[in-house]
């Protein structure tokens, strides 16, 4: 099983077949609207532009399962993060990341490691494969190098 074997769905209410993403670079991660760290949504788009045209996307799934920081809809949620971050990067509807109700993408993703709170990031190699998983504190520039090493894997 890879992340291209996954249907997701998008914050209009749309199917997402993570499998037309096969080849690329995935950045996947949990995010939140209230949170602390928030403000990477600008690192994750800057990081989304730079590196787009090379094969990388990055994929929010907004969650509110850490202190209740998503309590909007996918629409309000959406608009906030282009808003306030300028985010042109895909935005999925709001799931569960850890639990009994997690999605079945986030149980694949974290191997039973849950997640522990908002802006976890797992980077996608072009296998499909989870390549490295990134801290809730990690700032998403700092991901770069890995990013170029899935690149040119």
């Amino acid at each position: 099983m890879s992340i291209y074997d996954f249907k997701v769905q998008a914050g209009d209410g749309s199917q997402v077949d993570l499998g037309d993403h096969r080849g690329q670079v995935l950045v996947i991660v949990n995010t939140a609207s209230k949170c602390g760290f928030t403000p990477q949504f600008a690192g994750l788009e800057a990081l989304y532009q730079q590196f787009k045209d090379r094969g990388v996307t990055v994929i929010g799934f907004p969650c509110n399962q850490f202190g209740n920081q998503d309590p909007g809809t996918n629409e309000e949620i959406a608009e906030f993060c282009q808003v306030n971050y300028g985010v042109t990067f895909p935005m999925m509807a709001k799931v569960d990341v850890k639990g009994d109700d997690a999605d079945p993408l986030f149980t694949w993703l974290t191997a039973g490691d849950d997640i522990q709170w908002n802006f976890t990031k797992f980077l996608i190699g072009r296998d499909g494969e989870v390549a490295e998983r990134f801290d809730t504190r990690v700032e998403p520039a700092t991901m770069s190098d890995a990013i170029e090493k899935a690149l040119s894997a």
